[in-house]
């Protein structure tokens, strides 16, 4: 990994790991600093930690947005020696008792495109959070108040947000996407509008939306998204209701139809009550 952080805000930087695109975003304050997620693997967080000592001295709190390998498997480096405080919704942190899971699934899903990163997550060490969050946590990183917000279910049951209000700066983890759809493996595709439409009532014309993935974006950016997420729950209830199968429906929605597949099955267990 060869990345280094770009400043989006006073006080406020954002790395994007140039495999997966993922986003790391570093707030920093007088005398401490906090890391929002922690890349897939020991190798990552140890090239992420010289990046964001390039940046403050301070020592860090971390944060989890979710419990997916690309967003928490740094836990352990990063947190280590001394040991650091890890925040993660209580949904996430309970997935994250569950590592061997967790390293299978992650190497099923990484290893046709990225075989040597399947290797090397599937032989990490995984560190469960020592905080959870139930709805909301704020914290004060050195004199900034920082808040953890759940927001509602979307991408996972446990997405957490981080807002950095005195610079109107949003992390919005993997609930808003920039350089790919969104991920519906195990979302909530009826309840994720309505959760993305919580942080729009968190933003401003001049909120900083770092997504899970990709370029950080405006909230025009995010209500756009917010309105292709609704015609993806209304076509899914649509099907749902007509009998048709979630393959017709994907053939129809926003995002195309692989994710849209998922969403749509995702959509027909939640009413069902199965998800």
């Amino acid at each position: 990994m060869t990345a280094r952080f770009t400043r989006v805000a006073d006080g406020v930087h954002v790395l994007r790991e140039p495999l997966l695109h993922v986003n790391v975003t570093l707030v920093v304050g007088d005398g401490a600093a906090l890391l929002v997620d922690t890349l897939s693997t020991a190798g990552q967080a140890a090239e992420l930690a010289a990046a964001a000592r390039a940046v403050t001295p301070h020592p860090w709190t971390l944060v989890n947005t979710h419990h997916h390998f690309d967003h928490c498997f740094g836990n352990a480096t990063l947190a280590a020696d001394p040991p650091r405080p890890v925040y993660a919704h209580e949904l996430a942190a309970e997935a994250m008792r569950e590592p061997d899971r967790l390293r299978r699934e992650a190497y099923a899903e990484l290893r046709d495109a990225h075989p040597t990163l399947a290797a090397e997550v599937a032989r990490t060490e995984l560190l469960v959070p020592t905080h959870t969050v139930h709805s909301e946590t704020v914290l004060d990183v050195g004199g900034r108040r920082v808040v953890l917000r759940h927001p509602g279910r979307g991408h996972t049951a446990g997405d957490l947000v981080v807002h950095v209000p005195d610079v109107d700066v949003l992390v919005a983890g993997d609930l808003v996407e920039q350089s790919g759809p969104p991920a519906f493996e195990e979302s909530y595709p009826l309840q994720w509008p309505d959760t993305v439409a919580e942080l729009l009532r968190m933003t401003t014309p001049a909120t900083v939306v770092v997504p899970g993935h990709g370029e950080p974006v405006d909230a025009a950016f995010v209500r756009a998204q917010h309105a292709q997420l609704v015609e993806l729950a209304w076509l899914i209830r649509a099907g749902h209701t007509g009998g048709a199968p979630p393959e017709r429906v994907a053939a129809e929605a926003p995002f195309g139809a692989r994710p849209a597949l998922h969403a749509a099955r995702r959509g027909y267990a939640e009413l069902d009550g199965t998800a």
